[in-house]
């Protein structure tokens, strides 16, 4: 972990969905989908992430079992990647899993990416777009 960027940004730092992707297939680091269950549920999944909203649906209040749900995700010292819909709510739970003394990342571009000119997701990038694995209900 580098030490002036967890000064810098309160985390470990920002990777691109693939180094996430190397990562959690090579052991090195789990992923923790931080949307909410309806987002998950409704729009898609990466097979083996711990599911673990930041913020919960309706009212988008802060989950108050996030602390001990990340804490568990971080046993045994591996890196945590933190992924949202487009890498904004995985920054606040990469900080706060810092705070608890845990090595966390940020999945840059998020599950969907950032809204193309019509206001659509999932066209300019996001671990969806990349080809990574995922699933749907």
């Amino acid at each position: 972990m580098n030490a002036a960027t967890v000064e810098d940004k309160g985390y470990a730092g920002d990777v691109t969905p693939e180094q996430a992707a190397q990562w959690l297939a090579s052991g090195e680091a789990v992923l923790v989908d931080v949307r909410t269950d309806a987002e998950r549920e409704w729009v898609g999944f990466v097979p083996g992430a711990v599911p673990l909203a930041w913020k919960q649906w309706p009212g988008m209040a802060l989950n108050p079992s996030f602390d001990e749900g990340v804490r568990a995700a971080g046993e045994g010292k591996k890196k945590l990647v933190m992924l949202c819909r487009s890498g904004v709510r995985s920054i606040a739970a990469a900080k706060r899993a810092t705070e608890l003394g845990l090595e966390a990342y940020n999945i840059l571009e998020g599950f969907e990416g950032n809204p193309d000119a019509d206001g659509h997701r999932g066209q300019l990038g996001g671990w969806r777009k990349r080809g990574l694995p995922w699933k749907q209900n």
